[in-house]
This record gives structure tokens, C-alpha cells and sequence, in this order.
């Protein structure tokens, strides 16, 4: 299935979930921000939230420094 991945068309297999697709792209669960369809979607809702065909995904790493 196809979703929208910051702006972006993504390939995500049916049924993934959440938590699956951040792994999958790489992307440690610690230290993001996820907005699924407008709403921020917590953390420990990562792995039971189920992605549909046509979702709207912002991701935002939050990097230190100084």
C-alpha cells in the first residue's frame, strides 16, 4: 500500500504497523515526533497503530548539539 511519507510517496506492506515502519525505515523510536492524518501519535501507541493506505506521515528526528 502507498502512503505519504513528509511529502513524499511511500511503499508500506498492508497490515504494517507504526513501530514496523520506523524500524524498517531505520529510525530509532527515541527522540521523534510522528504525526499521523494531523494528530500526533504517542509513543507507546507506536506499535499497535496499524498504517492505512493513504495516511499522511511527518516524522521529525530531533538532533542535539551544541
Amino acid at each position: 500500500m502507498q502512503l505519504i511519507l513528509n511529502g513524499s510517496p511511500q511503499e508500506v506492506p498492508d497490515g504494517a504497523t507504526l513501530g514496523q515502519f520506523l524500524a524498517e525505515l531505520g529510525l530509532p523510536e527515541k527522540g521523534l515526533a510522528v504525526e499521523r492524518n494531523l494528530e500526533i501519535v504517542p509513543k507507546s501507541a507506536y506499535d499497535s497503530t496499524r498504517l492505512e493506505a493513504g495516511d499522511r506521515l511527518e516524522v521529525i528526528q530531533f538532533v542535539g548539539g551544541g
